[in-house]
């Protein structure tokens, strides 16, 4: 079969489906319990082979793989031109860079350009003395005139965001973990490393980028305070006006995009800290970042209205040449099975599947959503990630959303044949990619069928987002048209029967079954003002 879809065209990135990897936890081909970029390379047939059978990504981000000494699980950079050994080498990478390319599979690396390790040669030179070269890569400051911190900004992880140095009697600001230096991105010199950066890795063949917290790469040239709010930790009891969200942002994305545009079909994507989609359109389109992550989509609860008016916010909110961006989980947000899937994981994977999916926009998958992964449960003696060690009980970290994913049923549940960093999911027997490859029903069927029915319809990649219903209680209804193509999609997301009462006119009286989880394909439906829908179905129609 002949899809519409072209993978090598400069639009690729709008209309592509995004798969996130934590290489950590994918696949380990040595048998030390890591994922590595040889397991990654084993599974790519998994993720496209050119064929139905497979999930069909058109894209994979790589989270961190760079040297590092793990205070961050890997966020926290000792060198950004080369591969950790525990994830293999820079030959490893280059040979899973040509067998993705092979599959027509793109590629994007993950940039951590708002800080460094502290142990990155960098840090070590800037700390070394007051008057060597690179002390003003990174913030430095004297302490305030009454010998404390130099103000009032917070750690996200918790404590004063400055770390004193002994050596020479200064603060150095880290956003994140002390070990976590924030680079000055005020430095001419700072800039023209890391976009030398970017040339390194653009040279050898990447699509693109995903750039972390790509809003806080510059503070307040006068490092005033920031004003209080009611929050329950320290971070969120300030308003951020000046530790991020700085105006000198913008010079920086027109930078980034130009250098982009040098290479052809390149893009990126950013990670907006507290982002919503007013704050979002300051940073995308024409001229700036090509995607923004819209993580007021992730804070929704299940409810239909919730989603639809996330949606119009998004759209009402694009700026010139800017385009959605969808994403359901990630390496930091709980599983958003965890969070909605109640006692209907199965149903409720589908219908928030066919929802990513069928949306204007271009989705991001979190890898193990396609076989319906919840979080994992982490004893507190075998919780890695910092933030977890420090604030449980109350709050248990990141580990139960990077669990590894089950390939089968055997002993390391076919993800490793020694001892996981993390423990496999509980349920990893029953919810893993064999049981569910040959399953019509199952989860990953469904995501499969979804993905590549996606490629051949151009209407569910560029055209029109058009909802049906003013105010949804039950589900959602919409139109998605492109020139040639109308396509309509129904979502009930409850458990019970629901008509979908329709607010403005069909453009067509009958309509033909394209996918849908309680109608046989091809079966013929003619509507009017109503939709009828059983417990949790998702129905999408194309007009006849």
């Amino acid at each position: 079969m002949t899809y519409s879809y072209n993978p090598n065209s400069e639009t690729w990135w709008r209309e592509g489906v995004f798969y996130q990897i934590y290489p950590r936890s994918f696949a380990d081909s040595n048998g030390d319990g890591n994922g590595d970029l040889g397991g990654i390379l084993a599974h790519l047939d998994h993720l496209n082979d050119g064929t139905p059978q497979s999930l069909g990504v058109d894209a994979i981000w790589l989270s961190p793989i760079y040297p590092s000494p793990f205070d961050d699980m890997g966020y926290d950079v000792s060198d950004y031109c080369d591969i950790h050994p525990m994830f293999g080498s820079l030959q490893d990478f280059d040979n899973l860079l040509r067998a993705a390319h092979q599959r027509n599979l793109r590629l994007l690396m993950d940039l951590v350009f708002n800080h460094t390790s502290y142990l990155h040669p960098w840090f070590q030179k800037s700390r070394s003395s007051r008057q060597n070269p690179k002390r003003d890569w990174y913030i430095w400051k004297d302490p305030s005139p009454r010998g404390k911190v130099p103000n009032n900004w917070q750690s996200v992880f918790g404590g004063s965001a400055w770390e004193w140095d002994e050596a020479t009697q200064q603060y150095y600001y880290h956003m994140f973990l002390p070990q976590q230096p924030d680079l000055n991105w005020r430095n001419p010199a700072v800039r023209e490393a890391l976009y030398d950066v970017m040339r390194f890795w653009l040279e050898r063949g990447v699509d693109g980028f995903r750039l972390d917290v790509v809003n806080a790469y510059f503070k307040d040239a006068l490092f005033r305070d920031n004003p209080p709010r009611f929050g329950l930790r320290g971070y969120d009891r300030q308003k951020h006006l000046y530790d991020k969200d700085q105006p000198e942002l913008l010079e920086v994305y027109a930078e980034m995009r130009q250098l982009l545009d040098s290479y052809p079909e390149r893009m990126c994507v950013g990670e907006v800290m507290d982002g919503h989609p007013e704050l979002n359109a300051r940073y995308c389109g024409e001229g700036k970042l090509h995607l923004i992550f819209d993580f007021n989509f992730t804070r929704q609860p299940w409810h239909p209205a919730a989603f639809q008016n996330a949606v119009l916010r998004a759209e009402a909110n694009l700026p010139p040449g800017g385009w959605p961006c969808y994403t359901l989980s990630n390496h930091d947000i709980s599983r958003h099975l965890s969070r909605y899937g109640g006692r209907y994981p199965h149903e409720r994977a589908k219908v928030a599947a066919a929802m990513l999916l069928t949306l204007r926009g271009t989705p991001f998958l979190y890898q193990g959503e396609e076989i319906g992964m919840r979080d994992g449960k982490i004893p507190y003696a075998m919780i890695q990630d910092p933030p977890g060690k420090r604030y449980y009980p109350f709050y248990k970290g990141r580990d139960p959303v990077r669990t590894p994913i089950p390939w089968d049923d055997s002993a390391g549940g076919g993800f490793t044949s020694g001892k996981p960093w993390l423990p496999l999911n509980s349920d990893y027997r029953q919810v893993n990619v064999a049981a569910q490859r040959d399953d019509p029903n199952s989860v990953f069927s469904f995501y499969r069928k979804l993905i590549w029915l996606r490629k051949d319809c151009p209407a569910l990649r560029r055209g029109s987002f058009e909802p049906l219903i003013r105010r949804p209680s039950d589900g959602l209804a919409y139109l998605r048209r492109s020139e040639g193509q109308t396509i309509l999609v129904a979502l009930n997301f409850f458990a019970l029967p629901a008509t979908l009462r329709l607010d403005f006119d069909l453009p067509a009286q009958k309509w033909r079954t394209i996918l849908g989880t309680h109608r046989e394909a091809d079966e013929e439906v003619a509507l009017e003002r109503t939709i009828q829908l059983s417990p949790h179905e998702v129905w999408l129609a194309e007009a006849i």
